[in-house]
């Protein structure tokens, strides 16, 4: 339980700086992204109204250069245009501004900007913008490629110092994580030593009382106050034994090892076709043959017993069980279905695996239910790596369904 409460605790904590380091990267390279586009668009617009070219006095208007740019940037700006007709027909272009591009290669990258339909947009590292000049369009492409080049390395340093930063913080609370649970880890182990303790302490007084409950017996004869001190110290013991093997189960570490749960299961469930019988209630078995499982084979025979009695023990009389076990895709399913005498709702499907809980107080009462049965084949399952779920198939109905992954 505590393993699996490290393990959460570091999926928790690492799941939240994954989205937090996500969301910052996301937002700065965002806005990142946004400044470039933006500045590249600001500059296509100045060339744009001033025919493919800075104006000569760019710093009054009719059209200045934007306040937040160098006055540099008319220097430093490689572009190049191309007008074309209606039809999309070159009629004028400019590459004089830049020395990687040639007239040719313009008129395609022209031809590329129109058939995108977009007022603008990236070809490869260029920026371009089409502006209408009456029956005529002016395509104009800005050479964003140093600043493209500047993202992507802002872009990877990040992702690198994300992860750098994700895993020091991985490793920092992975070392911590220990010493941070140690007080749950020793609370936890000292509830269990003291159900442990404490059973064997009870057991004791609980076999003492019987003693004499069976000597008064013997000397008033029957008695039915006698007989309901007899019954609720058989209970008694029952749930105390019971706690015990749950205290235990929880201690020891499960060896593993290949067994033929085929065999193991016809074994298991042989003894219950015979209560089922003398309880006229129906029992059908469905055992897929020569199927293997590598585990604790007494511990399945534990969890068969423990699922096949809850059956027996809640279904009607002339009720329907049904026991199967089979292989699907690359698990293994086993899975008990009973009828109940009343409808199981939704919110009792979700706490049934929950110590001490009991669907229905009255009837667990009468049959001497505890609520720990199904608590400890859940820890069972959990041992195999394996999934246990409860679902009510259909009105008064109950399954549970246990997937072994082979």
């Amino acid at each position: 339980m505590i393993k699996k409460l490290k393990r959460k605790f570091l999926a928790l904590s690492m799941s939240s700086l994954f989205i937090l380091l996500s969301l910052i990267l996301v937002g700065m390279n965002g806005i990142n992204y946004g400044i470039l586009t933006k500045e590249a668009d600001e500059i296509l617009e100045l060339l744009s109204c001033n025919k493919g070219s800075f104006p000569n006095d760019f710093e009054r208007p009719p059209h200045p250069l934007p306040p937040h740019l160098s006055p540099e940037t008319p220097y430093e700006s490689r572009y190049f245009w191309v007008l074309t007709d209606e039809a999309g027909k070159e009629l004028a272009c400019d590459v004089s501004k830049i020395s990687s591009v040639d007239r040719e290669s313009a008129v395609g990258y022209a031809k590329k900007a129109l058939s995108k339909k977009s007022e603008s947009g990236f070809l490869g590292i260029y920026r371009f913008s089409v502006q209408k000049e009456g029956d005529l369009t002016r395509i104009t492409f800005l050479d964003c490629g140093r600043q493209i080049d500047s993202f992507r390395t802002f872009f990877f340093t990040g992702i690198l110092m994300a992860a750098a930063g994700f895993l020091a913080v991985f490793l920092i609370i992975f070392l911590l994580s220990e010493r941070i649970l140690r007080p749950i880890r020793e609370s936890y182990g000292k509830q269990k030593r003291f159900i442990t303790d404490a059973g064997h302490e009870i057991k004791t007084p609980l076999t003492v009382i019987h003693a004499n409950v069976e000597i008064l017996k013997m000397e008033l004869g029957e008695n039915e106050s006698l007989a309901d001190i007899d019954q609720q110290t058989r209970r008694l013991h029952s749930l105390t034994e019971e706690l015990i093997r749950l205290a235990r189960m929880e201690e020891k570490t499960m060896m593993k090892i290949d067994f033929p749960l085929s065999d193991v299961a016809t074994e298991s469930v042989q003894p219950f076709q015979r209560t089922a019988a003398q309880q006229k209630k129906h029992l059908t078995l469905h055992i897929q043959p020569n199927l293997t499982l590598t585990g604790n084979s007494g511990m399945i025979q534990n969890l068969i017993g423990i699922l096949m009695e809850n059956a027996i023990k809640y279904s009607p009389a002339e009720g329907e069980i049904v026991f199967r076990l089979e292989k699907q895709g690359r698990n293994l399913i086993l899975s008990v279905f009973n009828t109940t005498e009343s409808r199981i709702a939704p919110s009792q499907l979700d706490r049934i695996f929950d110590r001490f809980y009991r669907a229905d107080d009255s009837r667990n009462s009468a049959t001497g239910g505890h609520g720990i049965g199904l608590s400890i084949a859940k820890r069972i399952v959990e041992a195999h790596g394996a999934k246990i779920s409860a679902s009510s198939p259909q009105d008064r109905a109950f399954l549970i369904s246990a997937t072994f992954p082979c």
